[in-house]
């Protein structure tokens, strides 16, 4: 299992640790932890407060910042059920490479900033928070419901955890 980021930077990360090596790490931790069945990809954006906010209005209808986006490629019927993604031979893979195409992650690198000052913990734990949050989406989770919200956040910490990245 391995997972394959295409990285773009509309802002400028000054981020003090390797935010790419990070991303993979914490990105392949969440598909091993939910039994992902081959490699995938990942397009992840790190993207201005202002940008996030009109992709955010655009895309989702609300007008307002955001921290993170999502932007699943595979519908699945219920989060981690891989059994279709075994069934279709082409269906959701880059014709380059065969590798599952998840998704997109857009994440706003002020908002990483200004949340790991607010819950005091370092800026490297809420980028990892945010890149476990949205490659759960992208397998299919969500958290408008009380009890898929502690199923996310559960999830979330344990991974987190395992790699030894606190709050």
């Amino acid at each position: 299992m391995k997972l394959y980021i295409t990285y773009e930077e509309e802002e400028r990360p000054d981020l003090d640790f390797d935010w790419e090596e990070t991303a993979s790490k914490i990105g392949e931790a969440v598909l091993k932890a939910e039994g992902f069945p081959g490699e995938a990809e990942v397009s992840l954006v790190l993207t201005s407060e202002e940008e996030i906010h009109r992709v955010n209005r655009e895309f989702r209808g609300i007008d307002a910042p955001t921290d993170v986006l999502s932007f699943p490629a595979i519908p699945f019927c219920s989060p981690s059920d891989f059994q279709e993604l075994l069934n279709q031979d082409t269906a959701y893979k880059n014709p380059d490479t065969g590798n599952i195409i998840l998704g997109d992650i857009m994440i706003s690198v002020p908002r990483v900033f200004h949340q790991a000052d607010a819950y005091g913990h370092s800026v490297k734990r809420e980028f990892s928070f945010l890149i476990a949050h949205s490659m759960l989406h992208l397998l299919g989770y969500d958290h408008i419901e009380s009890d898929q919200a502690q199923a996310m956040e559960e999830k979330q910490e344990s991974i987190l955890n395992s790699l030894g990245i606190y709050r």
